[in-house]
């Protein structure tokens, strides 16, 4: 008997724009049992793509504990669209090495490492009209060292 249940839905992934945010040298905050914690400043940055272009201004930052070889991070700082209005970005996801993770690539753009699992959820809040958009849309980021001080993150929304 043929299989009439409907093919598997899988959600699409839709390119938005991307994140590079220079960062300063890490600084160690404390040990836990089994933890290291860490805070890396965000000292500027670009905004690029499609969807939205602007600026990552400087002061925020990344808060990770790392555990292991899984490293967890919770960045939190801000961007400027070009039309001046500023957006508040809440980036948590995941890093470690050694996962079942292959080279990825959005066309001739290599997007993640084979090897490496970096992804992180970001939220934002932002008033501007222009942009609220970016508070009712779930996105996914693909982050990877592009400079020993530059973090890029693609990010693609959800549909």
């Amino acid at each position: 008997m043929p299989d009439t249940r409907e093919p598997a839905f899988a959600p699409a992934l839709t390119f938005a724009f991307e994140i590079r945010a220079r960062l300063a040298p890490t600084l160690h905050v404390g040990h836990g049992e089994g933890e290291r914690t860490e805070f890396t400043p965000i000292t500027g940055g670009t905004v690029d793509g499609p969807l939205l272009r602007g600026t990552v201004l400087p002061g925020g930052g990344d808060w990770s504990s790392t555990r292991g070889r899984v490293c967890e991070l919770d960045a939190r700082y801000l961007l400027q669209a070009e039309d001046g209005a500023v957006i508040d970005i809440v980036n948590r996801g995941y890093y470690h090495e050694g996962a079942d993770s292959p080279d990825q690539h959005d066309g001739d753009l290599r997007v993640t490492e084979a090897g490496v699992y970096y992804r992180t959820s970001p939220t934002f809040r932002t008033d501007a009209p222009a942009h609220r958009w970016l508070a009712e849309t779930v996105f996914v980021g693909l982050a990877r060292e592009v400079e020993a001080d530059v973090v890029a993150i693609r990010m693609y929304a959800v549909a």
